[in-house]
């Protein structure tokens, strides 16, 4: 009897396990929730989701197709939760550099992952400069500002972020993709050895966050739930700031991103933003602690 069973049929739609999906929830349930970046940037669900389009639009303009990798050089963000979500759903790779990593690790590591384009905080023009000329595979820099200084630099720069996303559509036509497909990319620290690389595909990454929320939502202290505010003090470069970006959108939550790390800055966000959820290694809750404001 159980031979005679029938699973699905050919035209059966295997629903795919997309990033897109994640962005999709959050925008979708709270579309007017802020997105704040320090004291500089304030922006909403329905924004972010303008943003990740014209930046996918911008980057397809720079010759970025699926398959190609995009490189990230930046403090934790909203542009950066922006590439965490338009570089993927374009089908191309997202790399998030280590910028704590010595300057020969990330040479080694642009090169291993062949990455395409670079879009780099201006802050780490000195520490690209130092290892341009060995490499191999980038064919253009985007350059991030946050202060509108520009400082002078010898790399050959293609555009500036917020220029790119100025000219570019909205609208970007993202493709259906296999959820196997590779999404991101990053490299190990505290081996032996060079960095090694690792990668998820979406199918990972939606499964990895539909678990973390389901373990980390509830009653009781350290729990996430609707009505917090977020605010990573995990750099985004480290395992996608362990994943709760990702929840944080699915739920609509406000969200806070500090820039470079800085106790005062830190301290003056969880104050004026009323940040209720956290997540930090010990050396830096430390740093925080330790600081006369605190």
């Amino acid at each position: 009897m159980a031979d005679d069973l029938i699973i699905s049929t050919p035209s059966a739609y295997q629903y795919p396990l997309l990033i897109r999906q994640l962005l999709e929830t959050g925008v979708t349930r709270a579309p007017e929730q802020m997105i704040v970046c320090g004291d500089r940037e304030r922006q909403t669900y329905r924004q972010l989701h303008e943003r990740v389009g014209r930046l996918a639009s911008g980057l397809a303009g720079l010759g970025i197709k699926a398959g190609d990798t995009v490189a990230v050089m930046d403090w934790d963000s909203h542009r950066y939760l922006e590439c965490f979500f338009a570089i993927p759903m374009m089908g191309a790779t997202l790399h998030t550099i280590n910028v704590r990593l010595s300057p020969e690790q990330i040479l080694y590591t642009i090169n291993h992952a062949k990455d395409d384009i670079i879009l780099v905080n201006s802050e780490f023009f000195s520490l690209l400069e130092q290892i341009w000329d060995r490499v191999k595979a980038v064919k253009s820099l985007v350059r991030i500002d946050d202060f509108g200084d520009k400082p002078k630099t010898t790399l050959p720069l293609a555009i500036d972020y917020e220029t790119l996303l100025n000219a570019a559509d909205p609208h970007f036509d993202f493709p259906e993709l296999d959820e196997n497909a590779r999404a991101t990319t990053f490299y190990t620290t505290g081996t032996t050895g060079l960095p090694k690389g690792v990668y998820f595909s979406h199918r990972q990454l939606v499964l990895h966050t539909i678990a973390l929320r389901g373990a980390i939502m509830g009653a009781g202290h350290g729990r996430l739930n609707d009505g917090d505010v977020y605010m990573p003090v995990t750099p985004m470069f480290h395992v996608h700031a362990w994943g709760f970006p990702y929840v944080a959108t699915t739920l609509g939550l406000k969200q806070v991103y500090p820039g470079r790390y800085s106790p005062d800055v830190l301290l003056e966000l969880i104050r004026r933003e009323k940040v209720t959820f956290s997540h930090c290694v010990p050396t830096i809750l430390q740093m925080i602690l330790a600081n006369p404001k605190s």
